[in-house]
């Protein structure tokens, strides 16, 4: 019934929906069943908008849309609309479909849940709806600087039996209902776009209240003195404007007939108020540049991304993060436990009419960190773009619970094609060189091509410009990412070896480079290695940079109880001579692991791996679905204790 359902929302359906079909008859509630979840209902009646589309001024409008006999909700409110289906000559209600998390728009599902009417959220609010009560046990009251208005969300949870993912498409009967992201009122809100008696209809929450207004401003602001929805609401306006909808149908204020000219003016006042706070254009405002006539940039992104983009229109593209800073800023701090980062989409359409990109062919990380590619699964699933790196990035890529290391985008990215260090490979017209370029993180490349003439390295996050200090590089150091000594000096020969002209970086605009530059960080990198070596006591100065030079794989284990989990005993040495290590996994009650025990020898400066189990008894249960393990471990005879942990989420059936 609905496309791209994750395992877990199969299985909540199905527990949503156990002894009864999908769409249970759904009219007024007998004494005793109702659950408490209001004290006042409204005293509206449902208005006929067109012969298939009625509207219930609730807490909320809610909206039905009819075909046949069965009825589609979007938004509930108090859930009065079902006291009055007979009348609308609709038997039973199949779903509701939320926009946001806001109480005024859901108060009233526990009545739904009660009727076994399966509800459907927005992916990246799913935890407000079903996870209510620990999102209260644990959101922050005391020095409070997140003042976003998750304040308004249910108190208490209620069952969800899918996701609404952005760009996806959920089908009903006849009904297609695209899922467009216009975050701005909430972090997580959508528009639901459908065709409805021969109009195209936008069911937009509260993105818009009337021509030029919005319900409320405060709802327009997630952190402390900030007005990040402001910014998030003009993105969402416009790019629901390129969609042309009829019919715009608000959550508060009248439905709008011919809704571009009022969406435009609220546009331009909501530009005005960001204007009156920041000096900074807001994100729909920011540009792709031209760096050589086949070489398109937009630096003004959260990571600077590239477009090569090739006489037949083909792109491929070097990084694609977040629209800007402020999307990557609220969407990594509003992002749930379990969830990933929101993406949506930015800067192709300014790609196509100014510098000729007719294709989206091949992305590539500069690195494996989220904020260079958490656009890469939505290029693949809506352009079909294949995705190539450097090989050491696939499996990170396509197991990202394997390893517990700096910025890992929560989701699979599935590999085309992977290169090996200093490989050459031609992409249409040009030419390219592939070389492991270690620092930042140890999943990272730098990409040399001569485009246009000029001599370019795609360097991602090794080092950057410092208009500062002349004739000098900066750069970061990131324990957690996997970074030894020498790394950075490697990064920096690799410059000198190729000898590029321009760098293009993964922060910022590309700039030109010279040997004396180059030399000077060298120089740099190497001071840095000398401090490894006077500050850490280990006279093998990696132990003292690796936080993970033990580990058990994948960091993120999946089970259910009764299973058994396949995992591994990873082991980097950084000594110099051999290392004996023993280990014995400590795990809860009842748990067991196979082997008890796991001896390895690890050679000098060398890497080894042991596989073993862990079992889960099929009684196990636990009020939280994720839990600790540890390892506990004895190196060369000498106890270090439990030196390594994992987590390891355990889903009970019909969950």
């Amino acid at each position: 019934m609905v496309g791209e359902m994750k395992d877990h929302d199969d299985l909540s359906r199905r527990r949503f929906l156990q002894g009864t079909g999908a769409g249970a008859v759904a009219g007024p509630v007998v004494a005793g069943e109702r659950p408490e979840n209001g004290a006042f209902q409204p005293n509206a009646k449902p208005e006929k908008l067109s012969d298939n589309l009625f509207l219930l001024e609730d807490t909320c409008n809610v909206y039905l849309i009819r075909q046949g006999d069965r009825g589609l909700l979007i938004d509930f409110g108090s859930g009065r609309i079902l006291d009055f289906l007979p009348d609308l000559n609709v038997s039973g209600i199949d779903w509701i479909l939320h926009t946001h998390h806001h109480r005024d728009q859901a108060q009233g599902d526990e009545r739904a849940a009660v009727q076994r009417i399966p509800i459907a959220v927005p992916a990246h609010e799913r935890q407000y709806f079903e996870a209510a009560e620990n999102f209260w046990r644990n959101r922050r009251i005391f020095e409070l600087y997140h003042v976003k208005n998750d304040f308004f969300s249910l108190t208490r949870n209620v069952p969800v039996a899918a996701s609404l993912r952005d760009y996806s498409t959920f089908r009903w009967k006849d009904n297609e209902i695209f899922v467009q992201p216009t975050p701005g009122h909430t972090p997580g809100s959508i528009t639901l776009l459908t065709t409805v008696d021969g109009k195209k209809v936008a069911f937009s929450g509260d993105l818009m209240h009337s021509p030029g207004k919005v319900q409320t401003l405060y709802d327009l602001q997630y952190y402390y003195g900030e007005h990040e929805g402001v910014d998030l609401s003009i993105y969402s306006l416009t790019e629901l404007s390129k969609l042309k909808p009829e019919l715009l149908c608000p959550s508060h204020g009248r439905p709008v007939a011919d809704p571009l000219p009022g969406m435009t003016e609220l546009i331009g006042k909501l530009r005005e108020w960001h204007h009156y706070w920041y000096n900074h254009p807001p994100t729909s405002d920011l540009e792709p540049i031209a760096v050589t006539p086949h070489l398109a940039a937009n630096t003004e992104t959260t990571s600077s991304f590239y477009a090569i983009i090739s006489d037949s229109g083909k792109a491929l593209f070097v990084d694609y993060g977040s629209a800007s800073w402020t999307f990557f800023q609220v969407f990594t701090r509003d992002v749930d436990t379990f969830d990933r980062m929101r993406f949506v989409e930015h800067s192709i359409e300014k790609l196509r009419v100014r510098h000729g990109l007719k294709s989206i062919d091949v992305a590539m990380p500069s690195h494996m960190h989220d904020d260079h590619l958490n656009g890469f699964p939505y290029l693949a699933r809506r352009y079909g773009t294949k995705i190539w790196c450097y090989e050491n990035m696939v499996d990170i890529l396509q197991n990202p619970r394997g390893l517990n290391v700096g910025c890992i985008l929560g989701e699979q990215i599935k590999v085309d094609r992977a290169f090996g260090n200093k490989e050459n490979f031609k992409w249409e017209e040009f030419e390219f060189t592939v070389v492991h370029s270690p620092g930042h993180t140890n999943y990272q490349m730098a990409l040399f091509a001569t485009i246009d003439g000029a001599r370019i390295a795609f360097t991602g996050d090794a080092f950057f410009n410092d208009p500062q200090n002349p004739n000098s590089l900066r750069h970061n150091l990131i324990y957690r990412n996997q970074v030894k000594s020498g790394d950075h000096a490697q990064s920096i020969r690799n410059i000198l070896d190729f000898e590029p002209n321009i760098i293009a970086p993964g922060h910022g605009r590309p700039f030109l480079i010279d040997r004396e530059t180059v030399l000077n960080f060298e120089q740099r990198a190497r001071k840095q290695d000398q401090f490894f070596r006077d500050l850490i006591a280990d006279a093998d100065t990696d132990v003292g940079v690796d936080p993970s030079w033990i580990s058990i794989y994948p960091y993120q284990i999946m089970a259910l109880p009764g299973q058994t989990a396949p995992v591994e005993v990873r082991v980097r040495n950084h000594r110099s001579r051999r290392m004996q290590i023993q280990t014995a996994f400590v795990l809860p009650d009842g748990w067991r692991s196979t082997p008890s025990r796991i001896s390895m020898t690890v050679d000098a400066k060398g890497e080894a791996k042991t596989r073993g189990t862990i079992s889960i008894p099929a009684n196990w249960s636990n009020p939280l679905p994720r839990v600790a393990i540890a390892l506990d471990v004895m190196a060369d005879g000498k106890y270090l204790g439990q030196i390594a942990e994992a987590v390891v989420d355990v889903w009970r059936k019909n969950v």
